[in-house]
């Protein structure tokens, strides 16, 4: 069965509007403060959130998305995520100075998109500037630099930039 697109259309509207009331605005966050919150309590998903029962304040929403490669991890605002082969499982980030101007890390507070089951387990490693990269599975991950949301072209650059496929069967909402 595929998503209707009404149930679609539904999930990426709350996932951004939960984004963009989270992270004023970004997806994206550059700050060094440690991953709690004072105000953090779990939400139903057992997922930080803000005293509002909002996401906490410096989250990145994660979702699954149909792409041209099929089921893929994105952000919230469409933009495909990527794991680099030069780094490793539970490491520190490799991709920086130059890489990073090409393939920003995606950074904050990790949490799945009510809408969506990740098969993987998100987490945060710290980067060399103090911020937290998000993980999935241990591995950091980017987004590929002016790619138009559900864009896949940087899978495969270099033999190194890759996203990461997941089953249908990660999407809660399936119409």
């Amino acid at each position: 069965m595929r998503k209707s697109w009404w149930a679609v259309a539904a999930a990426g509207v709350s996932s951004l509007v939960l984004l963009l009331t989270a992270c004023g605005g970004s997806s994206s966050s550059s700050s060094s403060s440690p991953a709690g919150n004072s105000t953090s309590t779990p939400n139903a998903a057992g997922q930080p959130s803000g005293a509002s029962g909002l996401p906490a304040k410096g989250s990145t929403v994660l979702i699954v998305q149909h792409s041209n490669l099929g089921w893929v991890l994105a952000e919230a605002n469409g933009q495909v995520v990527y794991t680099y082969g030069g780094d490793t499982k539970g490491g520190s980030p490799t991709c920086t100075g130059s890489c990073a101007a090409i393939w920003p890390a995606v950074t904050g507070l990790p949490l799945a998109s009510t809408a969506d089951t990740l098969p993987g387990q998100l987490g945060t490693v710290s980067m060399s500037n103090g911020a937290k990269q998000i993980t999935y599975n241990g591995m950091p991950l980017y987004t590929f630099k002016g790619a138009k949301p559900l864009s896949t072209k940087g899978n495969g650059v270099e033999g190194k930039w890759h996203v990461i496929k997941l089953p249908k069967s990660a999407i809660t909402f399936a119409g």
